[in-house]
């Protein structure tokens, strides 16, 4: 019984939450914010030891912890030593490489893992085992395969070409390799190459012609719970990349359906980020699950507040009272990424669509600014201002 309390103030009184990513994770960031506002001690693992969500005012300690790199002992070395240091309850990644590996490696951490078995989380990031389980669970997926000599050759059309995975034990690259779109196969073939060089599978893709959208829930191993969907009306890199506007629209019940039946298949659980694209003829095509902190995250903390800490508290075995979906209309803006889009689409125009990406920001939640907690944009203004000094050295 002693015990059990024990354990229950932890949960209630004294939680603790370790995130280890990059030293410039917007997704981080935005998780950081929701778990001290919350109530959560949060700390903040990086390369470089806190770097952007490590400058938030909810940031309380800051520890060095490498890149999940070749056999991973620098990794989870860095991460044993902070949850030892503070004492956290929980540890989340914040990127693709970083999940992965606190799930293979999840044994050797005397902390829990919030993300589920190293086994889903490599099927959620195998973009071929993905598709085939987009399918049998009746959603839609671009015709997805290995990138092999053959495939090459009987390949017709423009294509797109990327990893098959962005992590892999024992992996050694770095960076991580975006996908790229090319009018045909053979004009592909050089990407192809740089991704076999780089250690990592190639496959190919069939582009989709539509545009982004996700369906972000915590998925508690039968439904699907405090949903949120969202549509990007612009992207950066432009024309493929992430958000750099969007929007929260009415759940479609059908693709909520559809996207639960995939999750079952795939024994997961907590937080997930589903994205898609939608052709002309309104058919949602599944690209990426995302089972982590992304970049657009901080929409869903404004559209449905709390979504990072029910995750967590569920994950330690509390009990969170159901909360009703995200609100429709919320607006959200990644304001330099969509500067920077707008400095090279030129809607109408540079000074209109200048002009119109500050009105759409005024008005949006951000994934870097906020008023309450001016540290990561001061923090990101003096890293941009030291590579402008080395640049003219």
């Amino acid at each position: 019984m002693g015990s059990d309390m024990h354990k229950l103030r932890r949960m209630t009184m004294h939680r603790r939450a370790l995130i280890v990513s990059t030293g410039r994770d917007r997704g981080a960031l935005t998780a950081a914010r929701a778990l001290g506002r919350a109530g959560w001690t949060v700390g903040i693992g990086t390369p470089v030891g806190g770097g952007l969500p490590g400058a938030s005012r909810y940031s309380a300690a800051s520890h060095v912890v490498p890149k999940p790199l070749g056999d991973d002992s620098a990794f989870v070395a860095g991460v044993r030593e902070a949850v030892g240091a503070g004492s956290y309850d929980i540890v989340f990644g914040g990127g693709d490489d970083w999940t992965a590996a606190l799930a293979t490696h999840r044994d050797r951490f005397d902390t829990r893992v919030a993300h589920p078995s190293a086994a889903a989380v490599r099927t959620a990031l195998d973009k071929v085992a993905l598709a085939r389980r987009a399918l049998a669970a009746g959603l839609a997926a671009p015709h997805t395969e290995e990138a092999t000599g053959p495939a090459l050759a009987a390949w017709r059309g423009p294509v797109v070409v990327k990893c098959r995975s962005h992590w892999s034990p024992g992996q050694t690259r770095a960076h991580r390799i975006e996908a790229r779109w090319f009018p045909d196969a053979a004009s592909g073939r050089r990407q192809v190459a740089r991704i076999r060089q780089a250690g990592a599978l190639p496959v190919l893709q069939r582009p989709i012609d539509g545009g982004l959208s996700a369906l972000i829930g915590i998925f508690d191993g039968t439904r699907l719970h405090s949903r949120v969907q969202q549509v990007s009306s612009r992207l950066w890199p432009t024309p493929y990349g992430a958000s750099a506007r969007a929007v929260t629209v009415p759940l479609d019940g059908e693709l909520v359906a559809r996207a639960e039946e995939l999750l079952r298949g795939l024994e997961w659980s907590g937080l997930v980020e589903l994205q898609f694209l939608t052709d002309g003829n309104g058919v949602a095509h599944l690209t990426d699950l995302n089972g982590r902190f992304y970049g657009s995250m901080s929409l869903a903390e404004k559209a449905r507040p709390g979504l990072v800490d029910t995750w967590a508290r569920l994950e330690l075995g509390a009990t969170v009272p159901e909360r009703p979906d995200g609100s429709p209309g919320v607006r959200y803006s990644w304001f330099s990424g969509d500067l920077r889009r707008a400095l090279r689409e030129r809607r109408g125009g540079v000074a209109s669509d200048v002009a119109e990406t500050l009105r759409w920001a005024l008005h949006a939640r951000h994934s870097v600014w906020d008023p309450r907690d001016s540290g990561p944009v001061r923090y990101l203004a003096r890293e941009r201002l030291r590579a402008a000094v080395r640049s003219s050295a």
